[in-house]
């Protein structure tokens, strides 16, 4: 979210250097030709680097400490390590949108680290805290494991919807070549296909939940499906209102709670593990 404020207020080049923020300064100085604000906005977001840090150390400790005696102790130890790579790549992925001018292949990758980080801390949580777990039937397997494809498709096309549009992080930004209604479309299209099917897989485990085994199942992704429906009415909402930045500060936020619930549902129905 932090990250979304620094491109929504045009400060992605508050810090026009890196590792440094100016040359000469790993903090903003007095009068910086950015501007006091928006230096201090991108150099806000970088400071947050060290309390995830923080925090993923601890949830190491936390694993090495009660997670040892586990049966799937190595599993969870790796979530934990994943999370302290993840963020030393954002640092560099996030240095080089800086040394690009903030180049939308660069700005998207920086979003993309951030979901497969999503995904793993899901992950790492629901084991930690023994969250329990259902296998599907074959056929709502099947569908499930579409779903949460067009899931992450459809987070894909947002990173080109937003790549496309007006709010780089700074006026000098570049863009992709691509017209932002016709991939704006495109994403819209691919949300109603997320909705649809959801929907459908839905009243399939509602129809086989005679015995109420699948109601776990039936339940995430009824909140998944809530979501989904709260984040179409915003995007919908932001696109005929022309990107008005609250907006797209609260879609930039449905994003990720979006695709941390189809986390959840995946992990709950063992959905990426084999049958």
């Amino acid at each position: 979210m932090t990250g979304g404020a620094v491109r929504l207020t045009g400060s992605g080049l508050g810090c026009p250097t890196w590792p440094q923020c100016t040359p000469g300064s790993y903090t903003p100085v007095p009068h910086q030709a950015q501007g006091k604000v928006h230096s201090w906005i991108e150099f806000g977001n970088r400071l947050l680097t060290f309390l995830l840090i923080i925090a993923i150390v601890a949830a190491i400790a936390g694993v090495i400490r009660w997670g040892r005696n586990r049966s799937d102790s190595r599993t969870i130890l790796f979530l934990a390590f994943v999370q302290f790579f993840g963020i030393v790549a954002q640092i560099i992925v996030g240095g080089i949108s800086v040394l690009t001018h903030l180049n939308p292949f660069a700005v998207g990758a920086h979003f993309i680290i951030s979901i497969f980080l999503i995904f793993s801390t899901v992950s790492l949580r629901a084991r930690m805290l023994n969250i329990p777990r259902i296998s599907l039937p074959l056929l709502p397997r099947r569908m499930s494991r579409i779903v949460f494809l067009n899931s992450f498709f459809v987070i894909v096309l947002g990173i080109f919807v937003t790549g496309s549009g007006p709010h780089a992080g700074d006026q000098m930004a570049k863009r992709f070549h691509l017209d932002p209604r016709t991939v704006s479309w495109l994403h819209a299209d691919s949300v109603i296909a997320l909705i649809s099917l959801s929907f459908g897989l839905w009243i399939l485990i509602k129809a086989l939940n005679s015995k109420d085994e699948l109601s776990l199942a039936s339940n995430k992704l009824g909140l998944f499906l809530i979501i989904s429906l709260s984040q179409g009415f915003i995007g919908y909402t932001q696109y005929f209102t022309r990107l008005p930045e609250y907006l797209v500060a609260a879609h930039l936020l449905g994003a990720s709670l979006v695709w941390a619930s189809i986390c959840s549902f995946a992990y709950s129905t063992k959905l990426l593990e084999k049958a």
